[in-house]
């Protein structure tokens, strides 16, 4: 028996790192599993492993800022399994950190467009097909910039993560009546290729200066976290925002 069976997960930013993970894992613990990305031929990759391994999945184009294609992504949930219990808000973007007075406002939009809108629309998609199928659990990846450390922080991305928190914590609270359940995940610095492209070596350095482990955290620790976020072991969580940082934001 796997923690997923017989539910239905839709998975943001599903073509490589976190995402991908959380496919493959969700995969494996049983769900039917639908993710999606502006990266096709990477997605398409990704659905061939799952279901090569005996998985069930199917890859779709999903650009979180296009409300289009949520609406397409939650009705091909709905027609191809009848159900929707899980979302998992992974897509997300960072720019290389620069002063406020430097930040060009195209770079800001852009930020925010994905981070926040795109969690934003992916929840307002879901919900209705989540009512339908009788329950729920969102699971909306922010950030420990979201919460602190902020002289360390990139300022669009520390602010669309903290509009994903409290986001959550309003989600929670309006749809706990229909049982549906949303929590944030907080990681720290993180080993895959979004912290390597938005930090030179001596940035990351400094970075992790501040995490008392001392070292980034890996995909893996990070999906174990919303696998159990996301299934009927965290029953009794909503409104939550669960940090797994090192230890980061304990200074």
């Amino acid at each position: 028996m796997g923690k997923l069976d017989r539910k239905v997960a839709l998975i943001s930013g599903g073509a490589r790192g976190m995402g991908a993970a959380t496919a493959k894992r969700f995969a494996c613990e049983g769900a039917k599993v639908i993710f999606g990305d502006i990266r096709d031929a990477d997605g398409t990759k990704i659905q061939e492993t799952i279901t090569s391994g005996g998985g069930e999945a199917a890859y779709l184009h999903l650009d979180v800022t296009d409300e289009s294609d949520w609406q397409k992504a939650v009705a091909t949930a709905m027609t191809r399994y009848g159900a929707l219990h899980i979302l998992v808000n992974n897509a997300g973007i960072g720019i290389p950190r620069v002063p406020i007075d430097q930040l060009a406002v195209e770079d800001w939009d852009r930020v925010m467009a994905v981070n926040a809108r795109g969690t934003f629309l992916g929840t307002k998609h879901a919900i209705p097909a989540m009512q339908r199928s009788g329950s729920g659990s969102i699971v909306n990846i922010s950030s420990v910039a979201g919460i602190g450390q902020s002289a360390q922080q990139e300022p669009a991305y520390a602010a669309s993560k903290a509009a994903i928190r409290i986001f959550t914590k309003v989600t929670a609270a309006q749809y706990a009546k229909d049982n549906i359940r949303c929590n944030s995940v907080h990681p720290g610095p993180i080993d895959t290729e979004m912290i390597h492209a938005a930090m030179d070596t001596l940035a990351l350095a400094r970075r992790l200066d501040r995490v008392p482990l001392g070292r980034l955290g890996t995909v893996d620790e990070i999906v174990a976290l919303v696998l159990f976020l996301a299934s009927d072991d965290s029953s009794y969580m909503t409104g939550g925002e669960v940090v797994i940082d090192g230890g980061a934001l304990a200074q």
